[in-house]
């Protein structure tokens, strides 16, 4: 029988187990965790050998959901699972970004690491279960693995920090802070927030962490003993191929001035990035040329070498001379302009301007009825505010296929609407779905950050009543032994070549979003407060640029906007605005243009540019739900005779829905005596009716003509 190791521990009052040796056992580590009812099979596997003709560690990190995890059958016709829910692709994001700068940077052997959720209770997130059994997984296996790491959510509530907060905390939570760790350094922070304070955001972050070094620690127990039962493997030992001293030392003499040089004229003649770029692939070109005769293989080596030429001289540059590669400050953002209202037919539209990043984003408002609908293993079932991201190849002067978003995009977009939607106004207060499309037309550095800010351009130019606007910064970090240099609004190098990319997006009041990724083994509290510092200066200067454009949000909608007229009905009376078969909402629907939506608890919500057609919709509609009103006086059309009465329709039917009628008894008809109805009355006529009852068991209307004629003033005929 096979070994099978099985260890727990108690993690916010949770078990958390780990178990290897039961299952996929030739995968190269395979860890079988489960936290609560959340169970995920985390697989690590490498290749024998390294993948030819790469530049990059080939590492794949894949999220796969099964619906089975919860009890559901995918929908459409195939019945079984596609491409990847938006949700799987950011989870596959949030545990790849900690674990890649922990491998060996100049490996080529590929490495993959497969979760799949196979069990899902909610109030215990999946994504941090697959991050620590992906870690626990290449903990035990051959690969070369710098870790373990170990993932956690912090919760705020009450003034309170909570430790993996359940779904009910997670709804009263100012905050949801994801934290990835080693047991020494903070690895990758992924935050959403309703503008907390960046002191809370900090302290956060370090309970997050002091929580994370217990269970690296339990990772670090649990292979120590599978290497006793034989279920782990000693790791690999990668020795980085070394390149030829002799040529090394060339390149450097051939290579280092002339950068330097580059470099300082590039600050000094504040070159653009094309320039930059060309100049630096002419000193490449030319130094391959000059060794190409005594090197005529080593044209990959060559360009390696100076790219670490490159990249020590720009990093010295900022952590010695305190200079950036365009002449900036250290805490300086670039020039920034905003245009808002630039597309004609948007409901609302932005341009946002960060040196040689470019925004276009443009805002579509809709029926709640276009809401997304999500179909995955959360207990979010649809949201009506959506932001999507594109980055065309043009945007960086490249040609390459147009595809599909990846997951540099998806992230970009979840990101930026994570940021902005503590300040959407809620669907009472604005019964409209929003998506917001960020097209980063020109890139040079954080598009996404500059998503933010051309967001909330486009929110407040559409007439969106957002509580705050909201502005973004990127930081970036060069730590040079103990020199550390933080940049604000770092460009496409600075982030390449850099140690550190931390966006942080927040109103005037404090953090809405934050996404920090570490290409180094971590950083500390006093680079995260200098940083979080640092980032709010930014984020006010950029945030008065923008006001400069447009104060606040616009008074009026687009005139090419849906109005939105919502109304309350008695769940009842929906099938009777529907009809049979839908006849009588189609028709209203044709006959007014207008779009609506009902809801089940009696919600209606009538959507059109044109106003009139809007208010013709409301009132059919108020026509077909109208009941009886006791003591109001209607004027109404006599509809049938008896000898007893006349019945009088006193609200009219409408579109094939039938109306309401009541019975005027002879004895109301007039306040003398009458012998026959059609002495006072005959069919088709008008007459003026007071309500003056309905019976509550049959709900028959009983109408008075001489009651209203005497509340009118007016003389019995």
């Amino acid at each position: 029988m096979n070994q099978i190791l099985t260890k727990s521990i108690e993690v916010s009052g949770r078990q958390l187990t780990l178990e290897t040796g039961r299952m996929a056992k030739q995968a190269g580590g395979a860890v079988f965790v489960s936290y609560g009812d959340t169970m995920v099979l985390s697989a690590a596997t490498m290749s024998d050998v390294p993948r030819n003709g790469v530049d990059f560690f080939p590492l794949s990190v894949d999220y796969e959901e099964k619906m089975y995890a919860v009890g559901k059958i995918p929908g459409g016709f195939i019945k079984r699972e596609g491409r990847p829910s938006e949700k799987a692709v950011l989870s596959s994001r949030i545990i790849d970004r900690p674990l890649r700068p922990l491998f060996p940077k100049a490996m080529r052997n590929d490495v993959q690491v497969i979760n799949t959720v196979m069990s899902v209770d909610n109030d215990n997130a999946p994504d941090m279960t697959a991050m620590i059994g992906a870690s626990a997984a290449l903990h035990i296996s051959k690969i070369p693995f710098g870790g373990p790491i170990a993932g956690v959510i912090v919760g705020y509530v009450d003034g309170e920090f909570i430790l993996n907060p359940t779904v009910d905390q997670e709804e009263k939570s100012l905050m949801h802070l994801a934290v990835a760790g080693t047991a020494d350094a903070v690895m990758m922070v992924e935050a959403g927030a309703k503008e907390v304070p960046e002191e809370i955001i900090l302290e956060g972050i370090l309970y997050a962490h002091q929580n994370i070094r217990l269970i690296v620690e339990f990772i670090e127990e649990f292979r120590a003993e599978a290497l006793t039962m034989g279920l782990a493997k000693e790791k690999w030992l990668y020795v980085e191929e070394e390149i030829d001293a002799a040529l090394v030392e060339k390149i450097k003499e051939l290579a280092t001035q002339p950068m330097k040089d580059l470099m300082y004229r590039c600050c000094q003649e504040h070159l653009d990035k094309a320039t930059r770029e060309n100049l630096i692939k002419e000193l490449n070109d030319s130094i391959k040329q000059q060794l190409a005769e005594e090197y005529p293989d080593s044209s990959a080596q060559i360009g390696g070498v100076i790219y670490k030429i490159e990249k020590e001289t720009m990093r010295s540059l900022i952590a010695k001379d305190k200079i950036r590669i365009d002449g900036r400050a250290i805490n300086e953002v670039r020039p920034i302009s905003c245009e808002v209202g630039v597309l004609a037919r948007a409901h609302g539209s932005s341009l946002f301007t960060r040196g040689q990043t470019q925004i276009l984003n443009a805002l579509t408002l809709g029926t709640i009825s276009q809401e997304q609908i999500l179909d995955g293993l959360g207990v979010e079932d649809s949201k009506r505010y959506m932001h999507q991201y594109n980055f065309p190849p043009y945007s960086v002067g490249e040609t390459r296929p147009m595809r599909s978003p990846g997951r540099r995009e998806i992230g970009h977009g979840a990101l930026a609407e994570r940021a902005l939607l503590p300040v959407i106004p809620s669907e009472e207060a604005f019964p409209y779905a929003l998506r917001l499309v960020s097209e980063a037309i020109e890139s040079n550095g954080s598009t996404s950050m500059g998503s933010v800010c051309a967001s909330t351009l486009s929110l407040m130019d559409a007439g969106v009543p957002i509580s705050s606007p909201v502005s973004g910064c990127a930081m970036g970090l060069i730590k040079e032994g103990e020199d550390i240099t933080i940049l604000t609004d770092i460009q496409g190098m600075e982030d390449f070549l850099g140690d550190m990319d931390f966006k942080v997006a927040g109103t005037v009041h404090g953090v809405t979003a934050i996404q920090m990724d570490i290409k180094i083994a971590g950083i500390g509290k006093e680079i995260l407060t200098r940083a979080l510092t640092q980032a709010k200066e930014g984020r006010a200067f950029i945030l008065g640029k923008m006001l400069e454009a447009l104060a606040e949000p616009r008074q009026e909608l687009s005139p090419y906007a849906p109005r939105i007229i919502t109304i309350q009905i008695n769940p009842d009376k929906i099938r009777e605005v529907i009809g049979s078969g839908g006849k009588v909402i189609k028709k209203i629907i044709e006959e007014t243009g207008a779009a609506i939506d009902i809801e089940d608890d009696g919600r209606i919500f009538i959507a059109s540019v044109d106003a009139l057609a809007g208010d013709r919709a409301l009132k059919i509609i108020n026509s077909i739900v109208a009941e009886p009103e006791v003591g109001k006086i209607y004027e109404g059309k006599v509809v049938k005779i008896m000898d007893f009465g006349a019945f009088v329709e006193i609200i009219p039917g409408v579109l094939g829905a039938g109306g309401k009628d009541g019975m005027v008894h002879i004895s109301q008809l007039a306040s003398k005596r009458v012998d026959k109805v059609t002495d006072v009355c005959a069919e088709g006529d008008t007459m003026w009716v007071k309500c003056i009852g309905v019976e509550a068991a049959t709900g028959k209307v009983k109408l008075s003509h001489k009651d209203a004629l005497k509340e009118m003033g007016l003389k019995e005929e």
